[in-house]
């Protein structure tokens, strides 16, 4: 015999009290639940402009001149004004126009008119002059205004040396 027979056969206050207050319960939680405002799903942007690079060699790092660790410098101008301090890790090959490289670089400015942090993470490998690249967000890696932050970014070297960035990000809707 289901619950509610049962109850309707007893009669009992208490039983009667309970079954309203399971069925308040549920009614509040089913309208908490329709009222609370839906996460807005984040929005993609764009970041782009110039940047200027000083790769410095770290000296007696390796017997090996084929293995080498670096320093980066950056200014970043355009969308993102900031400086970007790092350090990278390079392997060279026997082979001409072959290598390696991994880094990993702390970038502190403004994205867009917001102030903050955040780290980026270098993988970048290069076959007989052809390059790829993948340079990420460090997930959590946000400070600031920045805080949140996700995305990718995009180097372009062009012909004479001129270095430019595509920075592709999400971040949290500001408040």
């Amino acid at each position: 015999m289901n619950l509610s027979r049962r109850l309707n056969r007893k009669r009992s206050p208490i039983a009667a009290n309970i079954v309203l207050f399971l069925a308040f319960a549920c009614v509040s939680a089913a309208l908490a639940q329709t009222t609370a405002s839906p996460k807005e799903a984040p929005v993609t942007l764009h970041a782009a402009g110039p940047f200027d690079v000083k790769v410095t060699p770290q000296e007696g790092e390796s017997d090996d001149p084929l293995l080498a660790r670096m320093t980066l410098d950056k200014q970043y101008h355009g969308d993102l004004e900031a400086k970007g301090k790092g350090q990278m890790l390079t392997a060279g090959t026997g082979v001409k126009g072959s290598g390696a490289y991994v880094a990993i670089e702390k970038v502190s400015g403004i994205l867009q008119g917001r102030t903050g942090t955040f780290v980026l993470q270098h993988n970048g490998t290069m076959t007989q002059n052809n390059p790829q690249l993948n340079i990420t967000v460090v997930p959590d890696s946000g400070t600031g205004q920045l805080t949140g932050i996700t995305g990718t970014m995009t180097i372009t070297i062009a012909p004479g040396g001129k270095h430019s960035y595509d920075l592709e990000y999400t971040l949290p809707k500001a408040d």
